[in-house]
């Protein structure tokens, strides 16, 4: 098991299509270091939502075999990039975590999932998500390069949202009021 942290430096860039940062990716030698595949997050709280309405999370991602339980303090922005304390650590046993976590007065309160490619150029990681809302990139590395980064992928950095993939889900349901509480693929529920 993996411990990491301290603080997370990343901006999150909407898009139309991931194939066009794609091939940017391959023209820039970028390294392919993990295919495509569906990452399913449990948001942990208490029920008043205490972490989620002070900025801070606590999540159990799943992708593939691989499960990380990751905590997130508030976060703060400068020229739409987020920086916030992260701490993460792998899971061996996901139910035995969740079970004792329960114990704890914790449960999940929401999921979210999204299908994530992720890329290395440089020391910053690419992240190609597509959600059920769109498509996004996700820049992580130190903040001096991320700017650059999207440069060279053809982003446009001022186009940044600070907003979760929660918050922009919660978003989006305002304007669909039948749509479920979580952000889930249909038939990956």
């Amino acid at each position: 098991m993996t411990t990491s942290g301290p603080l997370e430096q990343e901006i999150k860039l909407p898009v139309e299509r991931l194939e066009s940062v794609r091939a940017r990716l391959g023209a820039l030698g970028a390294r392919l270091e993990g295919a495509r595949q569906l990452e399913d997050n449990a948001v942990l709280d208490r029920p008043g939502l205490e972490l989620l309405s002070s900025g801070r999370l606590l999540r159990l991602r799943r992708w593939g075999r691989e499960v990380v339980l990751t905590f997130k303090g508030p976060a703060s922005y400068q020229n739409g990039i987020k920086t916030r304390l992260e701490i993460e650590t792998g899971v061996a046993a996901p139910e035995g975590m969740l079970g004792i976590l329960r114990e704890l007065g914790w449960s999940v309160q929401r999921r979210y999932q999204k299908w994530r490619e992720t890329w290395h150029v440089g020391a910053v990681t690419v992240a190609l998500d597509e959600t059920p809302i769109g498509c996004f990139v996700e820049l992580e590395g130190p903040a001096d390069e991320l700017i650059a980064a999207a440069h060279a992928l053809g982003l446009d950095p001022g186009t940044a949202v600070s907003a979760s993939y929660q918050e922009l889900w919660q978003r989006w349901r305002r304007d669909h009021p039948g749509a479920p509480l979580d952000m889930l693929f249909p038939g990956q529920e």
